[in-house]
C-alpha cells in the first residue's frame, strides 16, 4: 500500500532531478495574462488569441506525441493541448518532461485559444513553465470528509471542497454589504482598541494577556461598544467598526470565542429609529448577500420582506410560562428550567434566570419580529422606558430561532450608570465572570457629557445563520484543539 510518505518522497526525487535540469521549481514570477474565466466566458473573443493562463495542475493524460492537462485557477477550469516538440525553451517542460510533474503543481502556459478535435475549448502550447512543485498530493473529492481534518488543513479544505471558498466570498460581501448601507447613511468607520485596561458592553468572559512593555495585564475586547461610545463624547454623531471581538467561552454552532462583530452609534436617536434603520440594512445585507430575502434555515422558513412586528418582553414569557418578570416566582421559574432539562445553579441571579426562560422561547420562534423592552436587570447599558422604568428600551430580532442583533437607547447618564455598573461588579464579585467591570473612565466620560443616541451590533452570526451553516463551517481558519503529537 502506498503510503502519503511514499508519494512524498517520490516527489521529493522528481523536485532534485528538475533542479539538476536548472530550472528554478520555484520561481518568483509568473507571466501571466489571462484569466481562465475570460477565456470560457469570452471564447468567440479570444479564440485564436495567444494567451498566457496559470493555476494547479488537477489533471495530467500523456499518449505519446500528445498530451492534456488540464489546470485551474480561482475562476475556473480550463485544458492544456501540448503537442511533442522538439523546439522546447530552457526552462519549459515539454510532453517529455511531464513524468516531472504531478497533480497539483502549479505552471503556466503561454499558446493560442482554440478547440480541441472533441470540441473542448483549449489552450494550445507546446510547453508549459513550472511555478510552484508540490510535494503532498491532494486528496479527491471523497477523500476529505473527517471534519477536524477539514478545519485543521482549511487550505486543503478549500481545494477539495470550492463550495467553501464561495461561502468565504459571500462572507465578504456580507461585511462589504454593512460597510457600504453605513457609509450611505452618514456613518464613518472608526476602528477601536482590541487591548482593554477594563473590559466590558457585554456579559461574556474576557481573555487575558500580558503586554510586557508595561509589565500590565490586559483583556482583549468583548465589545466594541464602550470605546465607541467615548467618540460620541468625543464630538462624532454616527460611528461604527467591524472587527475581530474574543469571549472566553464554548465552541458551538452559534458561537466562536473570536469571530467579527459589528457594532454601530448614532447620536440624537432612540431605539425606534435603530429598529427601522437596522430591519432596512438587514434586508440590504441579505439581497446584497445571497439575492433574496427568503430562506430555509433548519425548520424554519424565513421571509424578510415585511415589516416586522415588534412584541415586548415580558408579554411573552407572560404568554408562554405564566410568568411575571417584574415579581419572579424563582421556585416556578426553576420547575419549569428543569421541565425543559436546562441544568442552572438554583442559586443565580433573578436575571440569569429569565434570560433562560426568554432562551427556551427563542430557540421555537421564527420570526422575524422585534423583540422590545427587556427588563431593566438585563440591560444595565440601555435608558428606561419613561412608562415603564422597570423596562429598559432595548431591541432585539428575532430570526430562525435565535437572535440577530442588539440594540437600545443608550444610557447616558453618569450617576445612573455608576449604579449600573455596581451592581454588575458586585455580580462580578461573587463570581459571574460574565458581569461587566466596573469601567470609571466610562463614567468619567459621560460626566463630561454624551447626546442622547442608538447603538447597536450584531456579529457574523447572522451571516453563519442564513447561510446555513455553523460557525466552524463558515470562517477561512477555525480554532480547535493543538495536535499533542
Amino acid at each position: 500500500m502506498t503510503t502519503l510518505n511514499d508519494y512524498r518522497n517520490e516527489r521529493l526525487r522528481k523536485l532534485e532531478e528538475i533542479k539538476r535540469l536548472g530550472i528554478n521549481p520555484y520561481p518568483a514570477k509568473s507571466h501571466r495574462t489571462t484569466k481562465i474565466s475570460e477565456i470560457l466566458d469570452h471564447f468567440d473573443e479570444k479564440d485564436g488569441q495567444e494567451v498566457c493562463i496559470a493555476g494547479r495542475i488537477i489533471a495530467i493524460r500523456s499518449f505519446g506525441k500528445i498530451a492534456f492537462v488540464k489546470i485551474r485557477d480561482y475562476f475556473g477550469e480550463v485544458q492544456i493541448f501540448m503537442q511533442k516538440s522538439d523546439d522546447i525553451e530552457q526552462g519549459y517542460f515539454g510532453i517529455k518532461e511531464l513524468k516531472l510533474l504531478d497533480t497539483g503543481d502549479f505552471i503556466e502556459a503561454t499558446g493560442k485559444v482554440g478547440r480541441s478535435s472533441t470540441g473542448e475549448i483549449s489552450v494550445f502550447a507546446n510547453s508549459i513553465r513550472l511555478l510552484t512543485k508540490s510535494l503532498r498530493p491532494l486528496p479527491g473529492y471523497d477523500g476529505l470528509t473527517n471534519k477536524e481534518e477539514r478545519y485543521r488543513r482549511r487550505y486543503v479544505d478549500m481545494n477539495v471542497n470550492p463550495e467553501v471558498r464561495e461561502r468565504l466570498v459571500r462572507r465578504s460581501k456580507f461585511w462589504q454589504a454593512t460597510r457600504d448601507f453605513m457609509n450611505s447613511h452618514g456613518f464613518v468607520e472608526i476602528n477601536v482598541p482590541v487591548l482593554e485596561t477594563t473590559t466590558g458592553g457585554a456579559d461574556a468572559n474576557p481573555f487575558v494577556t500580558h503586554m510586557d512593555a508595561l509589565d500590565s495585564d490586559y483583556f482583549l475586547r468583548i465589545s466594541h461598544e464602550l470605546p465607541l461610545k467615548r467618540l460620541l463624547g468625543g464630538g462624532f454623531e454616527k460611528v461604527y467598526d467591524i472587527g475581530p471581538r474574543f469571549r472566553n467561552e464554548g465552541v458551538d454552532d452559534e458561537h466562536l470565542p473570536e469571530h467579527i462583530a459589528f457594532e454601530s452609534y448614532a447620536a440624537y436617536e432612540d431605539y425606534e429609529d435603530g429598529m427601522n434603520l437596522y430591519e432596512e440594512m438587514i434586508k440590504y445585507v441579505a439581497m446584497q448577500t445571497w439575492g433574496t430575502l427568503k430562506f430555509k434555515v433548519g425548520d424554519f422558513k424565513i421571509d424578510l420582506d415585511e415589516k416586522w412586528p415588534r412584541i415586548k418582553y415580558a408579554d411573552l414569557l407572560k404568554d408562554k410560562f405564566g410568568i411575571d418578570v417584574f415579581n419572579l416566582d424563582r421556585e416556578q421559574a426553576l420547575k419549569i428550567l428543569k421541565e425543559h432539562k436546562v441544568e442552572i445553579d438554583p442559586k443565580v441571579s433573578d436575571g440569569r434566570l429569565i434570560d433562560n426562560l426568554w432562551k427556551l422561547i427563542r430557540k421555537t420562534s421564527a420570526g422575524p419580529y422585534w423583540l422590545i423592552e427587556e427588563p431593566l436587570s438585563l440591560s444595565p447599558l440601555a435608558k428606561v422606558v419613561d412608562e415603564n422604568p422597570l423596562v429598559t428600551q432595548r431591541f432585539h430580532p428575532i430570526i430562525a430561532g435565535t437572535e440577530m442583533g442588539n440594540g437600545y437607547s443608550e444610557l447616558n447618564d453618569p450617576l445612573d450608570q455608576l449604579r449600573r455598573f455596581e451592581e454588575q461588579q458586585a455580580m462580578r464579585d461573587a463570581g459571574d465572570d460574565e458581569a461587566q467591570m466596573l469601567d470609571m473612565d466610562f463614567v468619567e466620560m459621560l460626566e463630561y457629557g454624551m447626546p442622547p443616541a442608538c447603538g447597536w451590533g450584531n456579529s457574523e452570526r447572522n451571516f453563519w445563520l442564513l447561510e446555513g451553516v455553523s460557525g466552524r463551517e463558515a470562517v477561512p481558519f477555525p480554532i480547535i484543539r493543538a495536535r499533542s503529537e
